[in-house]
């Protein structure tokens, strides 16, 4: 299995440095966000729900994926599961990556489903590549990776396929009642991310099941300790 980041997160050293590799894949990964959303043709189902929230409350788009962001681990950490310092650092980057290139508005909206349906691919393929770079850092997923793991767990006898179906179906239908646009883009990016995942992952011989993540009391003994028994 191929690894990008520095193995072990043993002393405080190679935290940082993949601490560092995880903020940059993660500022490239909301690159891939932006392009999904400038592709215009309805947003992947978490994008409905923090573009929705944010034309609700008035908000910058990043504001509101940090909110959201947040709130989940919230309920990440109430439901006990184990929490990485990547975790924090990806609630916060990829939302204000986003108002970044909004702001110097790197790309222009598409006018077509012709044009907008690349986009969204680049999109998508930037993102998975970016993914496994962050992932590499071994210091922990998502706040939404982790709570579908904590849902799957807690519904036993449903495959996690539909519990993801499940999460991304309300996250969807709330971003939508809150003004979230919604279209054949939304169904690209639920259907088409994991395919997209798999066959980046194999580009780079990457098996993400393989990487063990340091929770975030591992890293603070390192911090305190120097360096890990």
């Amino acid at each position: 299995m191929k690894k990008l980041g520095l193995m072990g997160n043993r002393t405080t050293h190679e935290i940082v440095l993949n601490m560092l590799i995880a903020a940059v894949s993660l500022f490239i990964n909301g690159f891939g966000v932006y392009l999904t959303i400038q592709a215009n043709i309805g947003a992947g189902p978490w994008d409905v729900l923090n573009l929705g929230l944010a034309k609700t409350l008035g908000i910058l788009y990043g504001t509101a994926s940090i909110a959201v962001s947040y709130a989940i681990l919230g309920i990440d950490i109430a439901l006990k599961e184990p929490i990485g310092i990547a975790m924090f650092i990806d609630a916060l980057v990829v939302g204000k990556a986003v108002d970044f290139f909004n702001s110097i508005q790197a790309v222009k909206k598409c006018d077509s489903i012709a044009s907008g349906i690349p986009v969204m691919i680049l999109g998508l393929i930037i993102m998975a590549y970016t993914q496994y770079t962050y992932m590499s850092a071994s210091l922990g997923c998502g706040p939404r990776d982790t709570l579908l793991v904590a849902l799957a767990k807690r519904a036993k006898r449903v495959p996690i396929g539909l519990v993801s179906i499940a999460l991304l179906g309300t996250a969807t239908l709330i971003g939508w009642l809150l003004g979230g646009p919604v279209g054949i883009g939304t169904l690209i990016c639920a259907f088409a991310t994991g395919p997209i995942m798999q066959m980046a992952f194999k580009t780079v011989h990457f098996d993400a099941t393989h990487v063990h993540h340091q929770h975030l009391g591992e890293s603070a003994k390192v911090f305190m300790h120097k360096k890990a028994a």
